[in-house]
């Protein structure tokens, strides 16, 4: 059933009052009315109407519609999207002109034409309808972000939980890591955790694409990574144990690069697999500098992926960078990146530094060279051997 429109006379001539009546409930609308400013404004805070009809004088002897100018101000404090129709036999074109600058939707004076003034009403409650849907819809929107921003920030928070605290120390190592994500929550991954006996686990990944498809992901990686570490001693069989997981469970063209590494604490030995990650940067203590490459393809894409490794001594002074592509190939205002040769210069400048400071300054000169833009996600660990 069509909605009645509901219109709102408002004079205080009883007469006028109980000929709109008429005209209007022959056309098929509702009727109220009310005889003053405060009455008015008392039933629109009660109801709600489709379109008020008003006259803009109604203290006696007046003619200026100062009174009926000021009613509309409140009229719209009260609903901003609620149509106003004035009504004033005394009608001149500046206060017709003031009206509308008030928030008046179309203007009739007295007496009024019958059919001219039932096609202004109808033009009036159409579009006024059309406000409040518009109005209804916005803050529809503006609910639906908020809580999505509430649950984005929820998720955020959880990621950050998953990621390791900002510094760790297993034995002679000492490891500062440092993640930001482009949008809320992202797709990088870092993880460092030790292991019963004498080991700990650092892994650096890479989910493809970005925002929450990437961080579920990620927190799937996470959860499988902990279980399979703690069931493999080499990272070569973590990395095939991850990938076959991985395969069976990512979306077609997604897939995930990842870095594994496992400290042997009393030798001092890092062993690691490469799957298809952007190689780790180790810089001895003398500057010279080898990138961390060997192993396989990254994980999820195949299911055949075999993965070999490496053993390297690490010695007192050296230091490892872990990264994401996001930090390498964040760009300045001219479109340059910031690029591996950048960053390994770095590194081996400031080699002397603990892990924590040699990661705050990596991250400082990459949000200094960006102006603070990030267009990926960008995740970090320093390896500091003491």
């Amino acid at each position: 059933m069509a909605h009645i429109p509901r219109t709102l006379i408002a004079d205080d001539q009883p007469d006028v009052i109980a000929a709109l009546r008429l005209l209007l409930k022959s056309a098929g609308y509702q009727t109220e009315s009310a005889d003053s400013p405060s009455a008015i404004l008392e039933a629109i805070k009660k109801r709600e109407f489709d379109v008020v009809l008003m006259d803009l004088n109604y203290a006696r002897d007046t003619t200026s519609g100062q009174e009926g100018l000021d009613l509309i101000s409140r009229i719209h404090a009260e609903d901003k999207t609620l149509p106003i129709v004035a009504m004033t036999a005394w009608g001149t074109v500046d206060l017709a002109v003031e009206a509308m600058h008030r928030g008046v939707r179309d203007f009739v004076q007295k007496p009024w034409e019958n059919s001219r003034l039932l096609k202004v009403l109808r033009t009036q409650v159409e579009e006024g309808r059309s406000r409040r849907r518009q109005r209804q819809k916005a803050s529809q929107r503006r609910e639906l972000n908020h809580t999505l921003q509430l649950e984005l920030k929820e998720a955020r928070e959880i990621q950050r939980r998953l990621m390791p605290a900002k510094s760790n120390r297993f034995g002679q190592f000492e490891i500062a890591s440092s993640w930001r994500a482009a949008r809320t929550i992202g797709g990088d991954y870092l993880a460092a955790f030790d292991l019963p006996d004498e080991r700990a686990v650092l892994c650096v990944a890479d989910v493809s694409g970005k925002g929450l498809p990437a961080a579920l992901l990620m927190s799937h990686m996470h959860a499988a990574l902990k279980t399979v570490a703690a069931q493999h001693a080499e990272p070569r069989d973590v990395c095939a144990r991850l990938n076959q997981l991985m395969y069976g469970n990512l979306p077609l063209n997604r897939f995930i690069s990842s870095f594994c590494g496992v400290l042997d604490l009393p030798r001092g030995v890092l062993q690691f697999t490469n799957a298809g990650h952007n190689p780790p940067l180790l810089v001895r203590s003398n500057g010279e500098t080898t990138r961390l490459t060997i192993g396989g393809r990254v994980l999820g894409a195949f299911a055949d992926s075999t993965y070999a490794y490496q053993e390297i001594q690490l010695r007192s002074g050296d230091r490892v960078a872990l990264f994401t592509d996001g930090l390498t190939e964040i760009r300045n205002a001219t479109g340059e990146e910031f690029g591996e040769a950048r960053l390994r210069q770095l590194l081996i400048e400031e080699r002397r530094r603990s892990a924590t400071e040699l990661q705050s300054i990596v991250m400082d000169a990459a949000i200094k060279f960006s102006g603070g833009e990030f267009e990926d996600d960008v995740a970090l660990m320093i390896v500091a051997v003491n």
